[in-house]
């Protein structure tokens, strides 16, 4: 039996620690399968200011403290995990994707999939479980 999880990220990367939770949540799928009788495969979704958590270069830890969840991002994309971003908010927030993490210095094949907010609704329906950060 597959159980598909819908990790939603609406925050941005800094005075919280919930993006982060929601990337090492995520992650933490592809070993929970090996506890269960069920494949858990995890999708991330990043929506209104939680796009801010998707751009490259932050300095997240020299101006607020904390580490910045690039690296975490890029570990996921590294593994495959679908990862969907919300193309109206980037619009909104005048984010260019070039300006989003990717991690082909990692060997991924796999980038983040900017798509617009309905495809989104679309993979929350589709899912059995939906977390919201």
């Amino acid at each position: 039996m597959v159980k598909n999880i819908l990790f939603v990220v609406r925050t941005p990367p800094y005075k919280s620690e919930n993006p982060k939770l929601a990337i090492t949540h995520a992650m933490a799928c592809y070993v929970a399968d090996i506890h269960i009788d069920e494949e858990v495969i995890p999708t991330m979704a990043f929506i209104e200011d939680g796009v801010l958590n998707c751009l490259k270069n932050q300095r997240s830890l020299e101006f607020y403290g904390i580490i910045s969840t690039e690296q975490h991002i890029k570990n996921q994309l590294a593994s495959d995990m679908k990862m969907l971003i919300c193309k109206e908010d980037l619009e909104n927030l005048g984010i260019n994707e070039d300006r989003l993490v990717d991690a082909k210095d990692m060997g991924a094949e796999v980038s983040f999939e900017v798509v617009c907010f309905e495809k989104i609704q679309e993979e929350m329906e589709r899912c059995d479980q939906i977390m919201f950060f």
